[in-house]
């Protein structure tokens, strides 16, 4: 069908496409790793699991099927239009996020490149770019690109949602903090109220925390979203030690979206650190088999090995994930940075987290290279990491109990952190490192 809408509904749908393809870098970034993403709230991991997008545009939920087929299909009517590439761009990004197939990001790559060629400067492609740079772990790349977004429009809330997504990784916490607020004040909403709510845990304002996160429930429009919210709302109460809530709440999530496997994998999570070994390594297993991102790998192989059972099937996934990532552009050093720490080769987890930290200098990073460092029998060098990893105050049980570890292994008076690990998740598990590790 020819292109005949007259200028009045032609604009209409270019807006819309502008503000489709910002719904997905909204969404995307989150995903990036720490996220993870791609998606509304940014998460400090290169495991993150994958999420919704926050959003939707005239195609359909934004970075669905849906969206990708009519972006195609306008693209074969109209190959001029940049605002349809940007979108189509970031769709894919989000894909990637969703499936878990880093192929997608090639697609990204060559779309974006496309709407970059035909309008360098417009706002809409800067800010898929940048989407695509942090979902591949480009960070510094993805926050230049932001910046240049928010230059481009100083009113496009979704640059500074990808800004203050990269900044946090970049270990920039003032830096997110002044975007989160700048996004907050353009679009407040779910994607806005997601990252806001992140900031405050990192600082270790849980109660703030859980009332943003509870203010983007309350705007959640999609199932999608309102599973979301509820998902992470699960996730705080989890990282607290509440197992009954976090079960409740995950299981609010799947009622809202029964598709949505990171609350699946939410109820595992729950069900292994309240000692339902068996129950936990069923339902990784379900979720693995139609996920297989490299948390859950990591998660379901350490709940199979304190079952006594042999985890290296699933250590093989991971590393044909590792090389899936690799082909397709994706540099992800923390998560060998830890795995190699707690399964594997010090000395390989050393390499990794020092490429990590001096390319991401944030407090995840940090925390894994101290952590490296120690299991390599450099406690005395891990201290200035381990510091580092909780000066802002985060109340994160794993990273605590790290600098107990390290603080006692090197002379020094461990007690505090040692008790602040029990404090902060009564549930933690240090045989279970990954799943207290941010999803």
């Amino acid at each position: 069908m020819r292109d005949t809408l007259r200028p009045r509904s032609r604009a209409r749908t270019v807006a819309g496409t502008v503000a489709g393809v910002l719904a997905v870098a909204v969404a995307v970034t989150a995903g990036a790793t720490f996220l993870p993403a791609s998606e509304p709230r940014p998460v400090l991991t290169t495991t993150t699991a994958a999420v919704p997008a926050a959003g939707a545009g005239v195609y359909g939920p934004a970075g669905g099927p849906g969206s990708v087929k009519a972006l195609q299909d306008r693209l074969r009517r109209l190959p001029g239009d940049h605002q349809a590439w940007a979108a189509l761009g970031t769709a894919y990004v989000q894909q990637a996020r969703i499936t878990a197939d880093p192929a997608y990001y090639t697609k990204a790559e060559q779309a974006l490149g496309r709407a970059a060629r035909l309008a360098p400067g417009d706002f809409a492609v800067l800010t898929g770019r940048a989407a695509l740079a942090a979902g591949r772990h480009e960070f510094a790349e993805a926050a230049r690109l932001a910046r240049r977004a928010t230059e481009a429009n100083p009113y496009g809330a979704a640059a500074y949602g990808v800004l203050a997504d990269s900044s946090t990784q970049l270990g920039d916490y003032a830096e997110a903090t002044r975007a989160v607020r700048r996004m907050t004040e353009l679009r407040p909403g779910v994607s806005s109220f997601t990252r806001a709510s992140y900031d405050a845990e990192l600082r270790g304002d849980t109660a703030r925390a859980r009332m943003l996160m509870e203010a983007a429930l309350d705007d959640a429009f999609t199932s999608e979203d309102r599973a979301y919210c509820r998902y992470y709302l699960g996730e705080l109460a989890l990282r607290a030690g509440d197992l009954g809530a976090a079960e409740r709440a995950y299981g609010e999530a799947l009622r809202a979206s029964p598709g949505f496997l990171p609350a699946r994998a939410g109820l595992a999570r729950a069900a292994a650190l309240g000692g339902d070994l068996e129950r936990a390594a069923a339902g990784y297993a379900e979720v693995v088999g139609r996920l297989p991102l490299a948390q859950y790998v990591v998660e379901y192989g350490e709940v199979v090995r304190k079952l006594g059972r042999d985890p290296s099937p699933q250590w093989a996934v991971l590393r044909a994930q590792k090389d899936l990532m690799a082909a397709n552009g994706v540099r992800d050093d923390i998560t060998w940075a830890e795995f190699e720490a707690d399964h594997g080769s010090p000395d390989a987890a050393v390499r990794h987290a020092k490429a990590e930290y001096a390319r991401n200098p944030n407090m995840v990073a940090a925390d894994a290279l101290a952590w490296a460092l120690h299991k390599a029998g450099r406690s005395r060098e891990a201290l200035p990491y381990t510091r580092e990893a909780t000066a802002l105050g985060w109340r994160n049980a794993l990273i605590a109990h790290h600098r107990g570890v390290i603080e006692k292994a090197s002379g020094r008076d461990a007690n505090l952190f040692s008790s602040l690990a029990t404090e902060y998740n009564p549930r933690f598990d240090p045989a279970l490192p990954s799943l207290a590790r941010f999803t």
